[in-house]
């Protein structure tokens, strides 16, 4: 071969979208792999008040977990709430209709 020989091309365009094609398949992989995130956060700070009361997004947060069917214990330990005060949110969510009640939004 001689200097003046050109090494020979090809078209990088099919190549390049099966490498784009493959990119897509794997996120969409990704994405049915990933562990569903929770809508609302019990442990969010922002749940409680200065003073330790929830507030509306905390309140909000019991009632979205009695809408799930959780227990007043459970809620009590995740919202890290009395039983009390979790046995006062479950009267005051049966009172606002359970689980037909209308929600507000979070955040």
């Amino acid at each position: 071969m001689t200097a003046k020989q050109k090494t020979p091309q090809f078209d990088t365009k099919p190549v390049l979208e099966l490498i784009a094609s493959i990119e897509a398949d794997l996120q969409r992989l990704k994405d049915m792999l990933r562990q569903p995130t929770e809508m609302f956060d019990p442990a969010n700070p922002h749940n409680k008040g200065g003073d330790g009361k929830l507030t509306e997004q905390g309140v909000e947060c019991c009632y979205r977990m009695f809408d799930e069917g959780k227990s007043r214990y459970s809620v009590a330990r995740a919202m890290k709430i009395s039983f009390a005060a979790a046995t006062h949110r479950f009267n005051a969510w049966r009172k606002a209709g359970g689980k037909k009640r209308i929600r507000s939004l979070l955040g």
